[in-house]
């Protein structure tokens, strides 16, 4: 969460890494990496912090297990917000195919290595507007993707990736969690996915950050950084 958090001085921050990256363990086994799987290890994670409820801000694939673990476990979530996230894909037939995608995604990994994999990911088009940020900047976000170990990352995709995931839309009108949706402006697929989410959630507003892309915290940090604190108020934070 990089440059958001450094301006988050005054809430308590519990920042996780996720099973499989960082420095977390990388099991072998991929059933450790499923939303499901995930869901649970946050909430262990906020018992062992001693903490009754949090607010959770998560960016991408920590939008959504910060979205997963809100509806599995709502009585524990004072507000979500969520960065460049979705609800996942409902159709069955696109899901498969994102499913059939990730696992071209993982073996990628497996046989080609993380490095590899790194330079594929960054020449996406959802990360294009990122080629703008200052050489540190840019280094800095390169080595921590270059940090990761193969298999984490292979299972993650095969575990929890967007086509794997449970699809949460039919739940979202049930969710009665406070909800921030932020979107940067340049990413016009999850500004689409955002309007979309908050029509569906009782309890939402959306938030699109001007000039920035999917990573809008990396991008627009202080805009960002704006909105996350007004959502939060005086809440305690946990940033997945």
């Amino acid at each position: 969460m990089g440059p958001l958090v450094d301006g988050l001085a005054g809430f308590r921050l519990v920042i996780p890494d996720l099973v499989g990256h960082g420095s977390s363990t990388a099991p072998d086994d991929v059933g450790y990496y499923t939303m499901e799987a995930l869901v649970t290890q946050v909430d262990s994670l906020i018992d062992r912090c001693g903490l009754e409820q949090v607010a959770i801000v998560g960016y991408s694939f920590g939008a959504r297990i910060g979205l997963s673990y809100a509806v599995a476990r709502p009585e524990r979530v004072r507000h979500l917000v969520t960065i460049g996230g979705t609800a996942g894909i409902a159709d069955p037939a696109e899901a498969g195919a994102r499913r059939a995608a990730d696992e071209g995604l993982a073996q990628l990994i497996e046989e080609e290595g993380v490095p590899a994999f790194v330079d594929r990911w960054e020449q996406a088009p959802i990360f294009a507007s990122q080629h703008r940020l200052p050489d540190p900047v840019r280094v800095a976000i390169r080595r921590g993707r270059l940090a990761n170990r193969t298999v984490g990352l292979a299972n993650s995709l095969r575990g929890a990736g967007t086509g794997a995931m449970p699809p949460l839309w039919d739940a979202l009108p049930a969710l009665t969690v406070a909800t921030t949706v932020v979107a940067g402006e340049l990413d016009e697929k999850f500004v689409d996915i955002a309007a979309r989410m908050v029509e569906k959630l009782p309890h939402a507003s959306l938030r699109i950050v001007p000039g920035a892309g999917h990573a809008a915290h990396l991008e627009a940090p202080e805009a960002c950084r704006s909105v996350v604190r007004a959502a939060l108020g005086g809440e305690a934070g946990i940033g997945a």
